[in-house]
Formats: structure tokens, C-alpha cells, sequence
């Protein structure tokens, strides 16, 4: 992994066998990064991704482990019990073009992935749903 900051964005190369959440967490807690945007895009081989059952309020899992070209990895970096809290989806399509996405849990990188980082003034934490009950951590402005 190797970075440049250019005033507050974030320029993210993440390399070959690398992990692209652990990379992601990594950077957010050397330069304390508590709020900001992500996009980005890269290969893999491997990836575990989900999607959110909210009447079960579990994730029920897809892995692959194909060569895929990183189509959209998009998400945010918000603050939960003083930490950054990563929020991360993605995009990944296989050699005939079959597209597959969902909540990003962990994506090993085969060739490069390329991540844009946009730094965010301010603060905004996460709390667990307890208005509708959804089981989900929600953005939370106080």
C-alpha cells in the first residue's frame, strides 16, 4: 500500500495479495480519518461480500474466488466508539462479464486497486437502529 495526500484527498494504491479493508482501516488510523468519502477500483482474486437480510438482520455471505476486475468500490468512513467505521460496497465483474456486488466484507487483490479518498470536515458516528429496529448501524448526527 502507498498513499499521497493532496490537500484533502487521499491518492490509495493498494498492491498485488493485499486486502483492500484491512489497507482502508490501516490509512484511516495513521492519518486519523474519522469522516470521508471512497471510490475506487482495482483486480482481484478473491472476495467475500454480502447482502443485508433486514428480517433476519444477518448478511448472508457470496465468495468468489475468480480473477475480477473491481468495477465500483464505493463507500464511507464515518466514527463508531472512536474508531473509523468503514461502510463499503462493490462491483465486480467476471470474465464474461457477469456482474456481481454487494456489502464489501474483505477483496485480495491480484493486479492493483486505485482508491480516491475524500476527506471530510466534521464528525458524524454511527448508532444501532433503534427507532425501526433494523439491526443496522445508522448515521447519527448528535
Amino acid at each position: 500500500m502507498d498513499y499521497r495526500k493532496f490537500g484533502d484527498k487521499i491518492v490509495l494504491r493498494i498492491d498485488r495479495g493485499e486486502e483492500v479493508m484491512s489497507s482502508i482501516m490501516e490509512l484511516c488510523e495513521k492519518e486519523k480519518i474519522m469522516l470521508a468519502s471512497i471510490e475506487g477500483l482495482g483486480a482481484a482474486d478473491h472476495l467475500v461480500m454480502g447482502l443485508y437480510d433486514v428480517a433476519k438482520q444477518e448478511f448472508n455471505e457470496t465468495r468468489l474466488d475468480i480473477p475480477l476486475e473491481l468495477t465500483s468500490i464505493v463507500g464511507s468512513v464515518t466514527e463508531m466508539d472512536g474508531k473509523p467505521y468503514l461502510h463499503v460496497h462493490i462491483t465486480a465483474a467476471d470474465s464474461q462479464g457477469h456482474a456481481f456486488g454487494g456489502h464489501l466484507k474483505e477483496v485480495r487483490i491480484s493486479g492493483t486497486c486505485e482508491l480516491f479518498i475524500t476527506v471530510i470536515e466534521g464528525n458524524v458516528g454511527r448508532e444501532k437502529d433503534r427507532i425501526t429496529d433494523t439491526g443496522l448501524n445508522l448515521f447519527c448526527f448528535d
